[in-house]
């Protein structure tokens, strides 16, 4: 499915871009910071899937729903919360998401595209796990066996001789190391930004000169480590 995504923000852009490379079925085609450009691509080009920001400098969202002809399907990105009755007006609109998006509302989302586009969707609450352990991994916590899923890791943190392993929902100190941790997680997903922390890329809210914000916690980056971080994200 070729998608574009339209957004003035170069960190929401590379965010979604980021998301989109998780979904086999989804082809990123082209982004924009500029409605007035996506729609001559529009005129040029075969889109079945737009990731539209509402708040835009020349045009809203919904102003530029109504310029084009045929409007493919359309995934709503936003910061504000008050738009959303008047979205679901359109036919095309097919889904809401406010910023920051986590990786599990974004697959939601998809999949109401793909049930809507008649494609057999990925059933991402019941789909089996896969043989090399690519969604989540296990920790040993008081002698049990704690299953952490990738798309809820926010942070790894190293201190000293433990690690401490953030999620969206709970937090755990575990023995180990950075180094062991990090041969583990999905290199698409996760960046080892310094020399004590591992971040998850999709859960990246703000970037400011040396650190990245995620959920509630400032992590710092690296001077060594920032140009990849920079490349990751599509803002080169």
């Amino acid at each position: 499915m070729n998608c574009i995504v339209i957004d003035d923000e170069a960190l929401a852009r590379a965010v979604i871009a980021q998301m989109i490379a998780t979904e086999e079925k989804l082809n990123l085609i082209d982004h924009f910071d500029n409605a007035v450009y996506a729609i001559k691509f529009l005129n040029q080009n075969d889109v079945d899937l737009i990731f539209l920001d509402i708040h835009m400098p020349d045009f809203t969202g919904f102003d530029f729903i109504q310029l084009i002809k045929n409007p493919p399907k359309i995934i709503l990105v936003t910061s504000d919360k008050n738009l959303a009755i008047e979205a679901f007006e359109y036919e095309c609109i097919i889904d809401y998401l406010v910023k920051p998006i986590t990786l599990e509302r974004f697959q939601k989302a998809v999949h109401k595209v793909l049930v809507s586009q008649n494609t057999k969707p990925v059933d991402f609450v019941n789909a089996p796990v896969s043989v090399d352990n690519t969604k989540e991994f296990y920790v040993n916590i008081d002698r049990r066996l704690i299953k952490i899923e990738f798309n809820s890791l926010t942070i790894v943190e190293a201190k000293g001789d433990y690690i401490h392993i953030l999620t969206e929902n709970k937090n755990y100190i575990v023995h180990s190391t950075l180094k062991k941790i990090e041969e583990k997680l999905p290199k698409h997903l996760f960046l080892k930004v310094h020399r004590s922390f591992i971040i998850n890329i999709t859960k990246i809210i703000d970037i400011e000169d040396n650190s990245v914000l995620i959920t509630k916690q400032l992590v710092p980056v690296s001077r060594s480590n920032r140009p990849e971080l920079m490349k990751r994200l599509n803002l080169l």
